[in-house]
């Protein structure tokens, strides 16, 4: 009898745990961004954010907490209900620098979090001041910094951000060196930037786009594999005599370990359905960027690529964590 009991007891729970899948959502959800407002992580998500919630009937509601590195939101994110109502944009940074950049990371990317999809890249963009630095290419660049050594300064929006990876890779793959200047965001670094205090970063191309077409800063190389449609004159690293060189900022979705199969896959489908929308395209295509999405099992096999490929970046260069 006590089995039958427990029998129909684990039939109604599925029932009932089906019943609410589908469901799902029938309330508000949240997406943790874990940087300031104002950048390309507000942007990709604020894009998505509006078509998802349109198309799963629920809005998605965006939710900034910058700090850590983006850490203190994945922490924060780790430890919710795993009903998919609270989901993160995961970030080249949070999903493949971060563990190998701190010894002690809050969370683990691959047991604390499922993948959904990922959303967007945005090209990184290498560039100099015009007016200080005379170089043309790549080749002029690297020149440059090997016969000035440690001369050529370059700014980032922080210790261990995409920028700093950037041009460390750039740097450990061409064979020279240059003097890092971290800063607390984009925003200060670009004012020194164009002031000639810096002579060059390789950053997201949103915020370098219009000091590009009005002639202030000048495009070096991109680092996409392939030339970015917004810049199609700039060539890449790769064919500057890199072959195999990428770098670019990547966004996707990702939710606490634990979160149904169902509802994994219901807001992926509805990710890769809003990026096929003209809404998010001109938007992502106005700022450089280029919808990205994915299947889960996709995005959980890019995450590995680029975990591996920042891991050995940051032990060749020997960057730490403030």
């Amino acid at each position: 009898m006590k089995n039958k009991i427990l029998a129909a007891c684990a039939v109604l729970l599925a029932v009932a745990t089906g019943a609410a899948h589908a469901q799902y959502p029938n309330k508000p959800i949240r997406l943790i961004v874990p940087f300031a407002p104002g950048g390309s992580s507000d942007i990709v998500s604020r894009s998505f954010a509006g078509e998802m919630g349109r198309i799963l009937g629920q809005t998605v509601v965006v939710e900034s907490k910058p700090g850590g590195a983006g850490n203190i939101a994945m922490q924060e994110v780790k430890g919710s209900a795993p009903d998919g109502y609270t989901i993160i944009l995961g970030h080249v940074g949070t999903l493949a620098v971060n563990p190998a950049m701190f010894a002690k990371l809050p969370y683990d990317p691959v047991k604390d979090f499922v993948p959904i999809t990922l959303l967007a890249k945005v090209p990184s963009l290498l560039v100099v001041n015009a007016e200080k630095l005379k170089v043309k290419n790549l080749k002029e660049l690297v020149e440059y910094a090997k016969k000035n050594p440690g001369a050529l300064n370059y700014g980032s929006a922080g210790n261990g951000s995409s920028g700093h990876l950037a041009m460390a890779y750039v740097a450990l793959t061409a064979g020279f060196t240059a003097t890092h200047v971290p800063y607390k965001g984009t925003g200060p670094m670009m004012t020194d930037l164009l002031a000639g205090r810096l002579e060059a970063t390789f950053t997201g191309a949103p915020p370098l786009l219009a000091h590009v077409k009005a002639g202030t800063l000048r495009p070096i190389a991109v680092g996409t594999a392939k030339r970015s449609p917004a810049m199609p004159d700039v060539p890449t690293v790769a064919e500057q005599g890199y072959p195999g060189f990428e770098t670019s900022q990547w966004y996707g979705l990702m939710a606490p370990a634990g979160t149904p199969d169902a509802i994994i896959q219901k807001l992926a489908q509805a990710a890769v359905e809003a990026g096929k929308t003209a809404t998010v395209s001109d938007r992502l295509k106005a700022e450089a960027a280029e919808p990205s999405t994915s299947t889960p099992k996709e995005f959980a096999d890019f995450i590995k690529v680029e975990a591996v490929r920042w891991n050995d970046v940051v032990k060749k260069s020997g960057i730490k964590a403030d």
